[in-house]
């Protein structure tokens, strides 16, 4: 079987093939979105240009998106969250995280991807990349275990 790379766990030519194809339309935001990192992928760029929104077209490198697609090696899509985005919707947002190795570093691409379905046909048209959220450290409580590991309280320890 040809696992779908979009996460599904189900065959391609079942999952993403017949959207990407043209033999069917995507339905939803998410399922469009899978259906373009699939894309990426396959290094499809018709489908990826085909796909994103007339009106967001104008900044698209189809021969540089290609070359990143060839030489990138693609290793999984999470998508983290959908709002809107349903067959009676106009519009949506797709949260995700693509990984892939790029000239052997390990990179994350997280993006809250906009979509807009206009005659029935789900279009992207835009991304906004999601920033780490800050990492908060709390002190313990004086009276909890130390984070030290000594097995003391922490105000016995290092809260002195």
């Amino acid at each position: 079987m040809n696992t779908c790379s979009c996460g599904s766990s189900t065959n391609y030519n079942d999952c993403c093939e017949p959207v990407i194809s043209g033999a069917q339309l995507a339905t939803t935001a998410e399922q469009l979105m899978k259906a373009r990192y699939s894309a990426y992928v396959g290094v499809q760029m018709d489908f990826v240009f085909e796909s994103t929104h007339p009106d967001h077209r104008q900044d698209y490198d189809h021969e540089g998106t290609k070359v990143w697609a060839e030489n990138s090696e693609w290793l999984g899509l999470e998508i983290v969250g959908t709002t809107k985005g349903g067959p009676e919707d106009n519009d949506g947002e797709v949260e995700f995280i693509a990984r892939f190795r790029e000239k052997g570093v390990l990179r994350e691409h997280h993006e809250n991807a906009h979509f807009k379905k206009e005659n029935g046909r789900w279009f992207f048209t835009e991304g906004t990349m999601v920033k780490p959220k800050p990492i908060t450290v709390s002190k313990p409580g004086r009276n909890e275990p130390c984070t030290c590991g000594s097995g003391l309280k922490y105000k016995k320890c290092c809260g002195k």
